[in-house]
């Protein structure tokens, strides 16, 4: 059941004054400003739409383990034209097995003789956004790669032809398996470019009949792609777009000169709250006003991993808690709506100045139908900041706006209008309402802006702010939580709730186990990847609540590698994603040549205890870590192994599974209770 709102006649209540009636009282201190807008000598650049990343990394991991109606309702709000942010692009992580911010992503190639295209959610994420807007433009995208590509080295360019048809496979089975196209696809993520690959790339792609493939270079910054683009016309003429990350809503006169398409690739990675909202409002529009760039894409599309990860809620919405059905639609989904709603890719912008005299900026769009979108936003210095870069200083102030409309919108009579105003002061800002239509007079209309403002005048009738029922309310981690991972068919290849940060854990049949162990999970990435961020040299899978303090954490395990190969079973663990390196915790390692280690780190050089435990690979064993307060004891097949052993830090943390090196091995009956 969606509702969508209906016309707020209030309009007058927001203090606009719609001209060219004579002004309100005091609105004569306003500051006044005229503005033309004209397409009788042509247009400006084609708008290529505006976007959000899944990925870079496991950012939507939580939310495809929502129930339903609650994960519709989520991608509704995301992709549904005319809904919430309806959004155009969305770009997602060719998984590449690597931490690549928040947690792994799964490749559809872990080995050179390996392909699976059911790996992960982004192929599932992928169709859900179609099957609501079959236009949305779809853009892959690798951070890291399995280390087969490298051929020992953390390099995936030493054999380009590999890297090629590794990321041409991701493509071609996005189309085979799930009738998917792929619109464009990026080099790698923030890391160097080769231009020797990316040719061979265009050659890989022109031979497997994919021409519409377009090539985005070089998602870093503008330099060094731009020159190079500039002294090589080779290069030149099979990039389709340059990608920058981050770029201050300012470019380089190198990127205008080689006439690409330019993007900011990614942007925003802003906290969701009024600022993260106006952060989003300021850069969609000057992205274009001040740095010509016709596409913005967030990072990242939906806050659905352990917030206390890096870079917690930093999507567009929340949808972090699949165990409540809890989720929360951000102010930045009705910002995005602003222009969403009102624009398609391969619409026009006008050629304007786009600054306001008064602070702020404005952009028009037209379809070259008739049609006329303007986006205007007020947003101030302090409410307005993205987390990066940093912000030079400026001053946005109460102002009227008159707009000229000249050429073919001369005719236009009416424009709809859409007004958000994020309120600083009582939390309560008005978010994509529909106000009275203004009306145009001889060509002409003014209106009064205040500021940490977003309006929206359009020829278009189509918008609408829709929402769903109330989700239910937030509920913390369950505190008794099991998984004996028995499913034959699981609709995807990880168990709920658990976030990889080092290696991959994917459900596993267990064929040469008639017993009790044939469904498990199972540890697959074996050797250390081409990496992207500093991926620990253990592998590791979190899981819970980060503010659990004691706990009982007990799992059956399977070690398959010999002498060395070993596993762990951990609580308190406080780290993860980028910073998984200096994960500190409480671990209880067995190894297969039958010893035991207690450490306070998953690096393993904190020892608090060790011993003999008589385990060895190829045999199940059930590990228990029990820790209650300021002790920590160890059960093996249920009797005692090591107890007493003092813990100081950390004071809280998630449960966690994982293993020594880059090895097989296998979980099963994973068991958490805490408090």
């Amino acid at each position: 059941m969606e509702q969508c709102a209906v016309l707020l006649w209030g309009w007058l209540l927001l203090g606009c004054s719609w001209g060219p009636g004579p002004p309100g009282v005091g609105a004569a201190a306003l500051s006044t400003a005229t503005y033309k807008l004209d397409d009788a000598y042509g247009l400006g650049r084609q708008f290529d739409g505006i976007g959000a990343v899944s990925g870079g990394g496991a950012t939507s991991r939580l939310l495809v383990n929502y129930q339903e109606p609650y994960r519709s309702q989520i991608l509704d709000y995301l992709f549904k034209p005319n809904f919430g942010a309806s959004l155009h692009i969305l770009k997602v992580e060719i998984g590449g097995d690597g931490q690549s911010t928040d947690g792994t992503e799964p490749s559809h190639m872990h080995y050179e003789n390996d392909e699976n295209y059911f790996r992960g959610y982004e192929w599932w994420l992928m169709k859900e956004a179609k099957k609501r807007n079959p236009k949305i433009k779809l853009i892959g995208l690798p951070w890291t790669f399995p280390a087969w590509i490298g051929k020992g080295e953390n390099w995936p360019y030493d054999y380009p032809d590999v890297t090629a048809y590794y990321i041409v496979s991701w493509i071609l089975g996005a189309k085979h398996y799930h009738d998917l196209d792929i619109d464009y696809v990026g080099i790698w993520n923030e890391r160097a470019f080769n231009s020797k690959y990316i040719k061979l790339l265009r050659y890989t792609l022109d031979k497997h009949d994919l021409q519409q493939v377009r090539i985005i270079a070089s998602d870093r910054l503008w330099e060094p792609i731009s020159f190079v683009l500039l002294l090589d016309s080779e290069l030149h003429g099979v990039v389709d777009a340059i990608g920058a990350h981050y770029p201050g809503t300012k470019t380089v006169p190198n990127a205008l000169l080689t006439k690409k398409k330019l993007w900011s690739s990614e942007d925003y990675s802003t906290f969701n709250d009024e600022v993260g909202a106006g952060c989003w409002a300021r850069i969609l529009n000057q992205n274009y006003v001040n740095g010509n760039m016709t596409s913005t894409i967030a990072w990242n599309l939906v806050a659905s991993y352990y917030e206390e990860l890096p870079f917690g809620r930093c999507g567009l919405m929340t949808a972090q808690e699949p165990w409540s059905g809890h989720y929360k639609v951000e102010a930045p989904i009705w910002i995005t709506a602003h222009t969403t709603q009102f624009t398609q890719p391969g619409w026009s912008y006008l050629q304007v100045d786009g600054h306001l005299e008064g602070g702020g900026s404005f952009v028009a769009l037209t379809d070259g139908l008739g049609n006329l979108t303007i986006i205007i936003e007020t947003m101030t210095y302090n409410h307005s900041q993205c987390i990066r870069p940093p912000l030079p200083h400026f001053t946005v102030k109460p102002q009227r706006a008159t707009f000229y409309l000249k050429g073919s919108f001369y005719t236009v009579k009416t424009l709809q209008v859409w007004h958000s105003r994020l309120d600083f002061e009582s939390g309560r800002s008005s978010l994509f309402q529909q106000l009275h239509p203004v009306k145009v007079w001889k060509g002409s209309f003014s209106i009064d802006l205040n500021v940490d403002e977003v309006y929206t005048l359009t020829t278009l009738k189509t918008g609408q702010k829709c929402g769903h029922p109330e989700p239910p309310p937030p509920q913390p981690f369950p505190s008794n939580y099991k998984d004996d991972f028995n499913i034959r068919n699981p609709p995807f290849s990880e168990a709920p709730n658990f976030a990889d940060q080092t290696g991959v854990f994917e459900y596993f049949i267990n064929a040469s186990d008639p017993g009790d162990h044939v469904f498990t999970l199972r540890q697959v990435v074996v050797q250390r990847p081409i990496t992207w961020a500093s991926d620990a040299d253990q592998t590791i899978s979190l899981i819970g609540n980060f503010k659990w303090v004691n706990m009982t954490v007990t799992c059956d395990i399977y070690i398959e590698k010999q002498r060395d190969g070993g596993v762990f079973v951990a609580g308190r663990v406080d780290n993860g994603g980028i910073y998984v390196r200096r994960t500190k915790g409480v671990f209880f390692w067995v190894f297969a040549d039958g010893t035991y280690r207690v450490t306070g780190d998953l690096a393993g050089e904190e020892i608090l205890m060790k011993g003999l435990s008589g385990v060895r690979n190829n045999a199940w064993h059930t590990l228990t870590l029990n820790i209650q307060g300021t002790s920590a004891s160890g059960l093996l097949n249920g009797y005692p192994l090591w107890e007493n052993v003092t813990i100081s830090q950390p004071s809280n943390g998630w449960a966690a599974i994982g293993t020594r090196s880059f090895e097989f091995a296998q979980f099963d009956n994973f068991h958490v209770e805490a408090s």
